[in-house]
């Protein structure tokens, strides 16, 4: 090359934009915004809560509307189906709100790699699991009290907080399963790339990986609180009054099972409807806000 040619492309080059070489650090991706995170998703939330109890007070009003026109023995007692229609919404909200707590701290403790946090965990999910819901609720009711008098606890249960604490554990095992599972489908790099940047693991699980598990999750704890609802009725076997409990005493009443256990499977596919219908929509919301 002739020096003329040299100089020329010299002199091309030293125009050029200088280049900076791209940085090879990736830092991790920014956790979805959930419902309720931020001024705009707290007002979302409760828009989302109001509407929910808008429909709830609407179906009850709308059930004690259409009982009272029913026929004898379902039009009598239709109160008493009401009543124990709300006590059974009540109660999943109550044991689904607690239960979701202890999904949360049993899945994250079974997801950690110390063997000595696993193990409680591990066991605790065992033992529920393995056991029925129904020896479940009348072990609270019958014998947890009398154990914590022997060790110096005198703890008095009513029929209601005894269902609560035996549903809330139980629904409580298998979030904690869910809740592992979307742990571990947060990708390994995500947690890595934070670790690298100087987040602890405690800031890692809560800004990072657990936001994305809990979106990845939605659908099957939803699914639990669903399946809570109806398992809900075994509180009948400690005369907590219930759904359940109120057609019994009524077909013992009256001596007319059809009708009345009709009218039970009725209130219980209307309250499992509107649940799945304001759960759907906020995994909908759950979507949206993950984009």
């Amino acid at each position: 090359m002739s020096r003329d040619a040299q100089g020329l492309s010299s002199a091309v080059l030293s125009r050029l934009p200088h280049l900076e070489p791209p940085m090879t650090t990736s830092a991790p991706p920014p956790p979805p915004r959930l419902p309720g995170k931020g001024p705009q998703g707290a007002g979302t939330l409760a828009l989302w809560l109001l509407g929910a109890a808008a429909a709830f007070t609407a179906l009850f009003f709308l059930i004690t509307l259409v009982l009272r026109q029913m026929p004898e023995p379902v039009g009598q007692y239709a109160d008493l189906f009401v009543e124990g229609a709300q006590m059974t919404l009540k109660l999943t909200l109550v044991s689904g709100l607690i239960g979701l707590l202890v999904g949360m701290i049993a899945g994250i403790m079974r997801s950690s790699p110390s063997a000595l946090v696993r193990a409680p965990a591990s066991f605790f999910i065992w033992l529920i699991r393995g056991t029925p819901l129904l020896v479940q609720i009348l072990f609270v009711y019958n014998a947890l009290p009398p154990l914590l008098k022997t060790i110096g606890i005198n703890l008095e249960l009513n029929e209601f907080w005894s269902a609560v604490i035996a549903l809330a554990l139980n629904v409580g095992a298998y979030n904690a399963e869910v809740i592992r599972a979307g742990i571990l489908a947060v990708p390994r790099g995500q947690s890595e790339a934070a670790r690298s940047l100087g987040l602890s693991a405690g800031q890692t699980m809560n800004a990072v990986v657990l936001p994305q598990a809990l979106r990845i999750v939605v659908p099957p704890l939803v699914n639990n609180l669903v399946a809570l609802l109806k398992d809900s009725s075994l509180a009948s076997t400690i005369a907590l009054l219930e759904l359940t409990l109120s057609g019994q005493r009524v077909s013992s009443e009256s001596f007319q099972p059809v009708p009345v256990l009709t009218t039970v499977a009725a209130v219980y596919l209307a309250l499992t409807t509107v649940l799945t219908l304001f759960t759907d929509q906020l995994e909908k919301r759950v979507k949206i806000a993950s984009r």
